[in-house]
């Protein structure tokens, strides 16, 4: 990995950093032994495997030094890792071995500093390199358990991801977002890091995980320790504006005063060789040295009410959203500006400081005037831009301080300073208070705000035609169309656009996430995986698993329309025998077992255990993948056109966890008459899923909520026992034949 040398801080000779230290341990990680044992009812082979997922350590560093300095050969040095800070200090040679060696940068691994888990529930682990100028050197992937990364999209997307951070600084804005600004990237204020079609949730958290270890190394190795995220401060409230005059802004804390008289001064200087170097501030020790007053101008009632309407419009119109303007004026013998301050610069003789850190501020050369409110008559005013990404918070007290400078001798001056500090607070009626997690999900779900209205908008739609059996469902002419239509938009929209997909691995990684002791957090990231995990939980307790299965499983909506086409090709229909279909069900019970002990036992085996779904081939890389995995996805949707939906009724772990959860559903929701099954099987054989025992009762663990019955109980033509009611007959006998399915034409779906 190429290493670019920084001037930096030196080390003696007796510091030489090459000198051996303790190893590692490689796998950075505790013991675990598993439990045996056993549990009656809900699935044992499930439950057993949750019990004997006993927690153990999470995922640490898996370096070592020797490791290490292989990838940064001489004249480099990696001296040992440090004892308070799991990071590895990198030296340069600048001469012979006894010589003085300098610092460069830092080398750590993320999992050692941010372990943010991934979709897999355990972090992926970067080695970063970063220089003592806060800027990335490189960031590379040690491991990582990402499921769209392996044998998805595959690695190679991920490796290029990782090489963008090379020349990107910490003091700017990281974005995951488009490539407009790549031409101008080294030095802008933001950075914009093309994501990975597919992938967009885990390339975030990766982010996060890359920034959020990097700043814990800046703040206690690189003087970032006031610093704070941009994205956790307080905000300005635009909306708020009051017309007020001078005095009402002071009173109101939007204006702050800083008076100095020369006596003040003077006396800072005390007891030191500047001492009475000033002769009009011992002459006139009651006069202004400089009367200063600060106000932060992006709060409306304050610049608003200060500037004129034009110097308002120039100032809006050259700041970015976040960004602030502190203005300040002042009067006195002395000005916050030297004779020779050069517009948009730096000014050399006032500072900003919040939390020890100092902040830059530059000048915004507006030329047009101060609105006249009452104020004292003013000498000097300017505004200054404090950029968005640096992290200034409103809702913080803010230093601003006038540095005074005395010179004593002519030949070689000494200098003396001081500086005099005003505190400058934002009342917080004018702020929006920081969010507490704003940086890791919540830019995500608004810039997906219309996609998760439209998400939104379709749960509830169903929800209504489920909960009230709204005619589009309950009745077979309109439960004919909605329910494809319904099936269509889960495919491609849920699916293929917005890549909601519920999988077996979000199982695994809460399962993985707990045992290691982190925060479930992680599945913000995604935030249509998190509403239908959501809705999914609370349907579940409502009616069972068919919701989800049924009607928001994109794999499970592509199996069912694969079955329509194979009926209009006049395919044959294979319907498995009764004993035969209820032995088949519980090998999805097996699978599940299988993936969740190997899910505590070996994360490898497990990532490898959950391409039993073939939902990443078919939904998230839309059949863009190696033929072996194209090939399994096609031929269970082959079999599932033959035998109905195969793979959600006798394989899919997925549906075994949401079965094992759907027992504790609260409603009995499909309605029965006293002749179903008894001896009516009209619903029984027209079930697809066979979820209908011959008694007539519903199998809430296995039905799929297709309404088909509901629809022929509500039916006048094929509803067995209302035919009769309406022609004032009941059934014969208990001997008479017993009803046969209506005929393929009259299929409520037209399946």
């Amino acid at each position: 990995m190429p290493f670019r040398p920084r001037a930096g801080q030196r080390t003696r000779p007796s510091e030489d950093p090459t000198r051996d230290g303790p190893g590692r341990d490689p796998s950075g990680r505790g013991t675990h032994r598993p439990c045996a044992c056993s549990r009656r009812g809900l699935g044992p082979f499930v439950v057993a495997a949750l019990l004997c997922a006993a927690p153990r350590p999470a995922p640490a560093g898996v370096l070592t030094r020797a490791e290490l300095a292989k990838r940064f050969p001489a004249p480099f040095v990696v001296a040992e890792r440090e004892k308070d800070l799991p990071v590895w200090p990198i030296f340069k040679q600048s001469g012979p071995p006894s010589f003085q060696t300098d610092l460069v940068g830092y080398a750590f691994e993320s999992a050692d500093l941010a372990p943010i888990p991934g979709f897999s529930g355990t972090p992926v682990n970067l080695l970063i390199a970063l220089n003592t100028n806060g800027d990335f050197i490189d960031v590379t992937v040690l491991s990582h358990h990402e499921p769209v990364f392996l044998g998805g999209v595959g690695e190679e997307p991920l490796v290029k991801f990782l090489s963008q951070y090379k020349g990107v600084s910490l003091k700017q804005s990281v974005k995951i977002g488009s490539g407009t600004a790549q031409a101008s990237r080294i030095g802008s204020t933001n950075v914009y890091l093309d994501g990975v079609a597919k992938a967009t949730a885990s390339v975030r958290i990766i982010n996060q995980s890359a920034l959020s270890a990097a700043l814990k190394v800046a703040r206690a190795r690189l003087g970032y320790s006031g610093g704070r995220d941009p994205d956790l401060v307080a905000h300005v409230r635009p909306e708020v504006f009051e017309p007020k005059t001078w005095r009402e802004l002071q009173e109101a804390g939007l204006v702050r005063h800083l008076l100095l008289r020369n006596r003040d001064v003077e006396q800072a200087y005390a007891g030191t060789d500047a001492a009475g170097t000033d002769p009009d501030a011992l002459a006139r020790p009651d006069e202004p040295f400089i009367d200063v007053y600060v106000a932060l101008a992006t709060v409306p009632t304050a610049g608003r009410n200060l500037l004129s309407e034009r110097a308002w419009q120039i100032m809006n119109g050259r700041i970015n959203p976040g960004d602030h303007v502190l203005l300040v004026m002042s009067k006195g013998r002395y000005t916050f500006v030297n004779d020779d301050f050069v517009r948009n610069s730096i000014p050399d003789r006032l500072s900003l400081r919040q939390s020890g850190l100092a902040i830059e501020m530059r000048d915004l050369d507006i030329d047009a005037p101060l609105r006249d409110i009452g104020q004292p008559e003013l000498e000097t005013w300017k505004a200054f831009r404090v950029l968005g990404q640096a992290g200034l918070d409103p809702g913080a007290p803010v230093q601003v301080s006038a540095r005074v400078t005395r010179t004593r001798g002519i030949i070689y001056p000494e200098r003396f300073a001081r500086d005099f500090t005003l505190d400058v607070p934002v009342p917080e009626r004018y702020l929006i208070p920081a969010a507490e997690d704003q940086k890791t999900w919540h830019s995500i779900w608004k810039s997906r705000g219309w996609e998760i209205a439209l998400l939104v908008a379709a749960l509830a739609l169903l929800t209504f035609a489920l909960a009230t059996q709204a005619p589009v469902v309950a009745k077979a002419r309109q439960l004919r169309w909605f329910r494809p239509a319904f099936l269509v938009f889960t495919l491609v929209f849920v699916g293929w656009y917005a890549q909601g997909q519920l999988s077996i691995v979000n199982v695994v990684a809460l399962l993985q996430a707990a045992m290691a002791g982190h925060s479930w957090a992680f599945f913000l990231y995604d935030p249509m995986s998190t509403i239908l995990w959501l809705y999914t939980a609370a349907t579940l307790v409502a009616w069972g698993r068919g919701t989800f299965c049924g009607w928001l499983c994109p794999f499970g909506a592509m199996q069912e329309l694969m079955a329509v086409l194979a009926r209009l090709a006049h395919l044959p229909r294979i319907r498995t025998a009764r004993k035969t279909d209820r032995w088949l069900k519980r090998v999805k019970y097996v699978v599940l077992s299988a993936i969740l002990v190997l899910a505590v036992a070996s994360l490898h085996l497990a990532d490898q255990a959950v391409e039993v779904e073939p939902f990443k081939t078919a939904i998230t890389v839309r059949f863009v993948r190696s033929w072996p995995f194209v090939a399994y996805a096609v031929a269970l949707l082959a079999l599932g056109a033959l035998v109905y939906k195969s793979f959600c009724r006798y394989l899919c772990p997925l549906g075994a966890w949401l079965a094992i959860l759907g027992r504790f559903r609260r409603l009995d929701w499909i309605e029965r008459r006293r002749e179903c099954g008894s001896p009516c099987q009209v619903c029984r054989n027209r079930c697809d899923y066979q979820a209908i025992d011959p008694a007539g009762r519903i199998d809430y663990v296995e039905c799929f909520q297709c309404m088909d019955c509901v629809a022929v109980y509500q039916s006048d033509e094929l509803c067995a026992p209302r035919i009769l009611e309406r022609k004032g007959r009941g059934w014969r006998s208990s001997a008479a034949p017993r009803a046969q399915s209506a005929p393929a034409s009259a299929d409520p779906v037209g399946r």
